[in-house]
Order: structure tokens, then sequence, then C-alpha cells
């Protein structure tokens, strides 16, 4: 039993059926097919944001990204200026807006690894600029008019109906992901890294390219995120990833990534997803306010570690 409980995502999988129960008894309302599928909608970019975040905290070193979620609201405004102001077709407005959001994820990076500044200061103030930047280009105000050459396609229908940003967006992103962070090079190497970097280094790994790369894809799943929303709402907002950051920080520690690095998976992080959905959407419907959910997601969060810090604590001694 012990060894099971030390599987955060067993952990998981349970709190999310007691969660499913209880919240159904809460609001009949929960069940509903309409309900479910709005819950999978909401769980793309926080998704995607939280999949970028495990894979900084996994690389070690402090690492982490504060700005994700400024990273989001700066690409929405990219895109939306492209794809408006700029006249350019949706889809190839989205194409660059993915090379800016590789960009900013250069920019954290460069600053970290090359000047080898403390990632929790830095990311802290490209949060600031970034929203900054975001709010001076939009004058502060959401950008519309870019429903051209069927691009609300990636946020506004679905396949069998499942959410077509959950089953070809959010999916295959976290398939591939574990994919290469089990199966690749690339992957071990990340975890060699977050583990013991001097030991990675020792052996040919180099570090720094290996954390460069890592803070490049998270923000670059952050630009997919601010294209799947501006799918989604018809509009660019320059506080469309506000408070994201916080969210992708929680879901990724709550699925079982060790914040020191080198311990974690991406399934994991997927599973922790789907509860803190579970949670939002069953709480809101209950007429819940916002200030309760985060409260409880806290609690649950605390739980969780609890559980497994005493699950270890019991293991006997080899």
């Amino acid at each position: 039993m012990s060894a099971a409980l030390r599987d955060r995502r067993v952990v998981l999988l349970a709190l999310i059926a007691v969660a499913m129960v209880a919240m159904s008894l809460i609001s009949p309302y929960f069940l509903n097919t309409g309900n479910l599928l709005s819950l999978l909608q909401y769980s793309a970019v926080i998704g995607l944001l939280a999949l970028g975040q495990t894979l900084v905290i996994l690389g070690g070193g402090g690492g982490i990204d504060l700005s994700i979620g400024s990273t989001l609201s700066l690409c929405s405004v990219v895109f939306g200026l492209l794809a408006v102001n700029g006249g350019l077709n949706p889809w190839l407005a989205a194409l660059l807006t993915l090379v800016v959001g590789a960009l900013l994820g250069l920019v954290n990076g460069g600053l970290i690894t090359g000047l080898q500044l403390p990632p929790l200061i830095v990311t802290l103030g490209t949060l600031y600029l970034f929203s900054s930047a975001a709010n001076v280009l939009s004058d502060g105000v959401d950008i519309n008019g870019f429903d051209r050459a069927g691009f609300s396609t990636i946020g506004q229908t679905s396949i069998a109906g499942v959410p077509f940003q959950v089953l070809c967006v959010l999916i295959p992103a976290f398939v591939i992901g574990a994919f290469v962070m089990q199966r690749t090079v690339f992957g071990r190497r990340v975890y060699q890294v977050g583990s013991n970097e001097r030991a990675a280094g020792l052996v040919g790994v180099d570090v720094k390219r290996i954390r460069l790369s890592l803070y490049v894809i998270a923000s670059t799943l952050a630009a997919v995120g601010a294209i799947v929303t501006a799918s989604w709402l018809l509009n660019a907002r320059p506080t469309a990833g506000t408070g994201f950051e916080l969210q992708a920080i929680t879901i990724a520690v709550l699925g079982g990534t060790a914040i020191t690095g080198g311990t974690g998976r991406l399934s994991g992080t997927f599973l922790a997803l789907l509860l803190v959905a579970v949670l939002n959407s069953g709480l809101q419907l209950a007429g819940v306010g916002s200030t309760y959910q985060i409260g409880l997601l806290g609690a649950v969060l605390i739980v969780s570690m609890l559980v497994r810090s005493r699950s270890q604590t019991a293991q006997p001694a080899l």
C-alpha cells in the first residue's frame, strides 16, 4: 500500500475520483456532458503552461518560470497585431507568434544560463517586462477581428465531442513531451542535469544548453497557449495569461515534480491538471467564490504532499 502511495499518480487518481463524486453531489449539473466538455476546454491552455513549467523545474538549478503567464499575454497581443493591424493570414501570424515565444524564452534562458542570474529573479523581472509590453503594444485594450481562414477551428470546434484544442493540441503536446523525456537522449539529460548538474557536466552534458532549451520550449508552449486562447475567444487580450504562472507551478508540483529538479513525470502533471479542472468547475457550478477555490487548491496541494511524505517516512530501511 505504501509503495502505491509513493507514486504521486496513484494519489492523484484517488483524489480525482473523490473530487468527481464530491462535485457531483454538490452540483447536479457537474456530470452534464456540456460541463465536462467545458472543463476540458479550460484545461487546454493552462495545461500547456503547466507542461512547460514542469520541464523547466525538472532541469534543476532552481529552475522556474514566473513569466510564463506574461509570455502568453504578450504573445497574444503580438498575434493580434500581426493578424489584424498587419493584415496577415492568421495561420502565418500564428507561426510568427511561435517564433516570438521562442525568442522570449531565449531571453529568460540567456540571462539565467549566460549571466548566471537566479531564475526566480530573472523571470520575476521578465514577468513585469512582458506584461508591461503587452499593455503598451495593445494600449490596454483587446484586439478583435481576425476570424478568417477558419482560424476559429482550433478553439471552437470538436471531434467526436472532444474539443479540438484538447484532442489535437494539449494531448499531443503531453504525449510528445512524455516520449521525449522517457525515450530520448535529451530527456535523459534533462533528468541528469536536474538531479546532479556537476555529475552531468563531468560526463559531457552541456548543462547550460539543456537549461536554455527548456526555457525556450516553455515559452514556445506559452505562445501555443496564446494562439489557442485567441482562437477560442476570437480576440487577443493583454491580460490573457494573468495569474496563470502560479497555477502552472501549482499543477507541476501537485503532479509530483520535485521543486529541486530531476524528479517527476509529465503524466503526473496531466493528472494534476485534471484534478484542478474538476475542482474549479465543480466549485464554480456550486457558486463558490474564487477566493475559496484558491484556498481549496492550496489545501489539496498540502494534503497530497503530506500523504507522499508520510508514505516515504513509513518505508522500511533497506
